[in-house]
């Protein structure tokens, strides 16, 4: 028996050598993208995809110096899709939460901004739990904002989406009395176009760790800790040659980088 489980575990340890030397070795990258979170990650009329998550992977990818392929994905699917091998890692504005650390790896962040709750200009006074019970919010499904308005608002109806863009359409319907989802997604993709006239942030930024993690980070699967310290790496790169404040300003007037 003592022989068989030693075999068992040196086999294990050649598998696992295997896979991070493969890691290492690779020349091609598929990267999971939600292709529904302007102004992250969107596609064009003729389908190309477009964001600052999309340039971001590109560019970590020119350092990394393989080549890369952006692999679309429902965000409800997003992990368990990496988990299945469709593609190799996630570059979609994901938050760097405890739960979901249990699930994949992530890489340092690449930016961290807070979130935010939306409604007609002058509707709400303040984001209290007590001004919100009995309104309809609308959050994105399986986000740290379904999470953290799930927790902290339970006597407020919650209304569920698989993607932002559906959630603003039933905001601007009035089928929601608000939204919360990230301020800055919601600045650029929502409130500063003609769709978010007569629309404003009210309340405070939110960034409790609790809910909201350590900022967006890179999702790889567990134990792919070559890949995830290549990630690092590049990512430190492009903070330090210029290459993120470029695409950065490209897309917002601010730093989203976070403290």
């Amino acid at each position: 028996m003592l022989k068989k489980l030693t075999l068992a575990a040196a086999a294990a340890t050649m598998a696992f050598a295997a896979h991070t030397a493969s890691a290492a070795d690779m020349k091609e990258l598929r990267i999971g993208v939600e292709g529904a979170y302007p102004p992250f990650s969107e596609k064009t009329a003729d389908g190309e995809l477009i964001g600052f998550d999309i340039d971001i992977a590109y560019a970590l990818c020119e350092k990394m110096q393989v080549k890369c392929t952006m692999v679309e994905q429902d965000w409800d699917g997003i992990i368990p899709a990496l988990l299945a091998k469709k593609y190799d890692a996630i570059v979609a504005s994901m938050s760097i939460t405890e739960e979901r650390k249990k699930r994949v790896d992530f890489s340092d962040k690449y930016y961290n901004t807070p979130g935010k709750f939306t409604a007609k200009e002058g509707a709400f006074p303040d984001d209290k739990p007590s001004t919100l019970a009995g309104k309809t919010i609308g959050v994105q499904r399986g986000t740290i904002h379904d999470d953290f308005v799930s927790s902290v608002y339970p006597d407020s109806e919650i209304k569920r989406y698989g993607t932002q863009e559906e959630a603003y359409l039933d905001l601007m319907a009035g089928r929601l009395d608000a939204i919360e989802a990230d301020g800055l997604a919601t600045s650029d993709g929502f409130l500063k176009t003609d769709n978010g006239k007569g629309f404003a942030f009210f309340g405070a930024d939110h960034n409790e760790v609790k809910y909201f993690g350590e900022g967006a980070g890179i999702a790889v699967r567990k134990g792919d800790d070559d890949l995830r310290k290549a990630f690092n790496k590049a990512i430190k790169e492009i903070r330090a040659d210029g290459t993120y404040d470029k695409l950065q300003k490209k897309y917002f007037d601010i730093d989203i980088y976070g403290g």
